[in-house]
Formats: C-alpha cells, structure tokens, sequence
C-alpha cells in the first residue's frame, strides 16, 4: 500500500482535481486505488469534494459503497477552517479517528490519496494542524501551487513548513488555474521554485475544462509520479 497527501499553497488552488486525476491515472494504469479526504467543510452530508474525485474517476458512489464513510470522516457544513467548523457544530476532530480511518483503507486499496483542507498549515484544534496528522502517518506530499503572481512565496512557505516537520515532499504540481495571467509569470513561477529549493517539479496543469481534456493534460504528471514507486 502506497499513501499520497496532496496538499496546496492555498484554498481553492486545483488540489480536488489534482486528486481525482491521480486516482483516475493509477486506476487504469492497474492500480486499486481510493481517494479520501479527511476534513471538508462547506458540506452537508457527504464531501464534495469526494464527489468531485468520483467525476474525474468516472466512477459513481456505488463503486465504493462500503468504504464511504471511511472516506469522508468528517464533514461540516460551515466553509471555514476545520476547528472553526467543528466547533460551530459543537463537536471534535478526533486524530485517532483520522488515522483509523486512514488505515482501513490502506488495508483494502494499493494506493489511498489524501485530499488536504486549505493549505499545510490548517488547524484542526487548538493543538494540532493537519499536517501533524500526515507527519504521524509518514506519508509523501504532492504541493499542489495556484499558478499566478504571487505563487513563489506561497510555494516556498509551504515548501519550509513541510521540511520543519521532516515530511517528505514528493513533488509540486503547478496548475494554471486562472486564464488570462501573464505567461512569463507562469512560466518563471516553476522555473525558480526549482533552481532555489531543488524540489521534483512534477509538472504543469494547463486549463481546461472538460475531463478528457484535462486527464490527457495531467497524464505526464501522472507518470512522473508514478516514477517514484
């Protein structure tokens, strides 16, 4: 069994995608593979986010019936960080739950991928961030980087934040989420991440919008990941 965390130097910076692509390129590169998210917020009753892994698997709820709940162990309905929306709700993310539920699948797929909450740096409680939780369970990070202006310092934040902890960065993914920036912005923005920090670039995302288009995009990422197993 294999354990990726895919983590981002914002919200809303392209991790559900990157996510539901990855699992989407190991399955039918023969990999039985899962996708679990352990926090979201902004949700009702079931992630989202989940949801949005599924759509980009072609896969339906169905096909993961009895593992649901194990993908998805926390959901809250406030959009906000997960302490705040635990709280708002009067209840409490338990570390030990994540974990279990982590574990479950871990024992049933070759590979579970983590979508993360935000950025590195989210709380849960008062004490523990999520990443904590990544660093407990010794699993490998993709940084998934907003591709606009202002991404250097966000990449190299979150690069610094995860070598603190001792959490191995596998690689950075830069999405070109946004249409209309500068190309020479883009195109620096991966060039000197890499020459300054030495991290695995693993590829660019270019926009797009329907799944196809997107997954055949993604395929060089894919298999630049799937290099390092």
């Amino acid at each position: 069994m294999e354990g990726i965390f895919v983590t981002g130097t914002d919200t809303g910076v392209g991790k559900t995608i990157v996510t539901g692509l990855l699992a989407d390129f190991l399955s039918k590169h023969g990999y039985n593979c899962v996708t679990q998210k352990w926090v979201e917020t902004g949700s009702k009753f079931f992630s989202q986010d989940i949801k949005s892994h599924l759509k980009l698997m072609r896969k339906n709820e169905s096909f993961f019936s009895s593992h649901l709940s194990f993908m998805s162990p926390y959901v809250f309905k406030f959009p906000s960080s997960p302490h705040l929306s635990a709280r708002l709700e009067n209840k409490i993310i338990r570390i030990e739950k994540i974990k279990k539920s982590y574990k479950y699948l871990a024992g049933k797929f070759e590979f579970v991928i983590v979508e993360g909450a935000g950025g590195v740096l989210v709380p849960i409680n008062k004490k523990t961030f999520l990443i904590d939780i990544v660093k407990r369970l010794k699993l490998g990070v993709v940084v998934v980087v907003g591709n606009k202006l202002g991404a250097i310092n966000h990449t190299f934040l979150t690069i610094e934040a995860l070598n603190l902890r001792k959490i191995k960065i596998l690689g950075i993914v830069f999405n070109n989420f946004l249409q209309g920036e500068n190309e020479n912005i883009l195109k620096d923005n991966a060039k000197i991440v890499k020459e300054l920090s030495k991290e695995n670039i693993l590829g660019v995302l270019s926009f797009a919008k329907d799944v196809e288009t997107l997954y055949n995009k993604f395929k060089l990422i894919g298999k630049n990941i799937l290099k390092l197993y």
